[in-house]
């Protein structure tokens, strides 16, 4: 475990050999990204069951998807585009003898927080950004991945320079010591409570801080949608990764009188696609004892305060099972506010449902809690879908799907309020892990600073005729 002073000797190394090695190329650039993509395809199978054997189970096609192709995507993209990234951006400036651009330039070292929900994904996805913007990396995983998290520190030994991108391991106190170090940078990926102390430890340095949170994502059902529809790809992602995913539906609102209805879709598309689940690999374990106790609890509270509680455990399976830390989807009917189920992320394959009786209410009802990661909208009514785009603040807005967003590396992916500040994937991270330094340069004849020069008798009277 590292000690505070070694973190501190570790960060001030990597400093120097950043300005050291500065300016960055973008052969140096692609090379990371590069390498980056190498690490994941040439060990994809070690790292998989390194997951597994942190979740209990992990589907091995959930893992290869979410957090192996996607990243590479990540990668290979921002590998092809850095060259066109970097190019300074030419600007007016109203002086013919007066040149400006914008130069993009790194930022320096940035720290990198990464949850344990998608260990690789959310510790080399922001690394696409920050490779290509020429930075260099310290990158802290989550102590509750341990095999992933160790392995991912022996394959960075190996790939990386450690004055290139660097691993720290350790439980809860070495990352909050690593968020009090002055990264030119630090992204997390976590809480909302966590984040509230990451930015608070961070703005002793003055880090700036990009901070991907979650929240409370909602699926609104307009009066036109096709209910089916609407809780099989919801459904979809609930069970995906048994829920444990910062943009999971995390409740759904419906028109009055069609509860029912989507209950028995729900039903239906889960006993096509899990007709097994304490046996089923594709049906992955909640990761720890302790979140598996809490998601239980949600259960009991919701019903004890009156919910209608369906289970959609396969016939003749438990609804949950201590041994594997599989609890099964659950519906929870008339979910209210007094219950914990719609006061907390849910993080879980648990789902709450609550009715409206217009769509200005449920848009009000969104928009009297903390604005959500994502938010998603089932309907065919362009009308009522701008009504309800203009309406509503969210990170993502997605019509007729769920979490399609993320895999779309042109669109900024990030959060808005109590679920995140600050952007990334594709150009977006590029730019976000980039300083845009001003340069401006004087050719010609006429300095521009002479308008500044006393005598301003002369200058005066051009200045007030322009101003009226």
């Amino acid at each position: 475990m590292c000690r505070t002073e070694d973190l501190h000797q570790i960060l001030a190394a990597m400093k120097r050999a950043h300005l050291n090695a500065s300016p960055v190329s973008a052969d140096t650039r692609r090379g990371r990204l590069n390498r980056s993509v190498q690490l994941i395809r040439q060990h994809r199978d070690a790292l998989v069951a390194a997951m597994s054997a942190d979740f209990g189970n992990r589907s091995v096609y959930q893992s290869t998807a979410a957090d192996l192709a996607t990243t590479v995507n990540m990668l290979a993209h921002a590998a092809q585009q850095v060259e066109a990234w970097m190019a300074p951006e030419a600007v007016a400036t109203h002086n013919p003898n007066v040149r400006a651009w914008i130069q993009p330039q790194p930022l320096g070292v940035v720290g990198v927080i990464s949850p344990w929900n998608f260990p690789i994904n959310l510790a080399f996805g922001p690394l696409a950004g920050v490779f290509a913007a020429g930075n260099t990396a310290l990158l802290k995983p989550s102590e509750l991945t341990p095999r992933t998290s160790e392995l991912l520190a022996e394959l960075v030994g190996r790939y990386f320079d450690p004055m290139e991108l660097g691993v720290v391991l350790g439980d809860a106190h070495v990352g909050e010591t690593f968020s009090t170090l002055p990264f030119d940078h630090l992204v997390f990926t976590g809480s909302t409570q966590v984040g509230r102390k990451i930015m608070r430890a961070a703005a002793e340095n003055l880090v700036p801080v990009t901070l991907e949170l979650g929240g409370k994502s909602p699926v609104v059902v307009l009066p036109d949608a096709d209910v089916t529809m609407a809780a099989e790809r919801t459904l979809t992602v609930k069970a995906f990764n048994a829920g444990q995913i910062c943009l999971a539906p995390d409740y759904v609102l419906l028109p009055a009188g069609q509860e029912a209805a989507f209950a028995d879709a729900a039903r239906q598309f889960m006993a096509t696609a899990y007709p097994r689940m304490q046996g089923h690999a594709d049906y992955t374990s909640v990761v720890s004892d302790r979140h598996y106790a809490r998601l239980l609890s949600l259960i009991e509270n919701a019903r004890n305060k009156g919910a209608r509680v369906l289970s959609l455990a396969p016939a003749g399976e438990p609804d949950a099972d201590p041994a594997t830390r599989k609890i099964a989807v659950h519906l929870i009917l008339g979910a209210t506010d007094d219950m914990t189920v719609m006061q907390e992320e849910i993080f879980g394959p648990l789902l709450p449902v609550r009715t409206y009786a217009t769509v200005d209410e449920a848009i009000a009802y969104i928009n009297a809690h903390p604005r959500p990661l994502a938010a998603y909208l089932f309907g065919g009514d362009a009308q009522a879908q701008r009504h309800f785009a203009d309406r509503t603040t969210s990170g993502a807005l997605v019509i007729n799907d769920v979490m399609t967003h993320a895999a779309i590396e042109t669109l900024p992916f990030g959060g808005v309020g109590a679920s995140g500040m600050g952007a990334y994937h594709g150009i977006h991270g590029f730019r976000r892990f980039s300083h845009a330094k001003a340069v401006a340069q004087q050719h010609g004849e006429g300095p521009a600073v002479e308008r500044l020069r006393p005598p301003y008798a002369d200058k005066l009277a051009p200045l007030q005729a322009a101003l009226g």
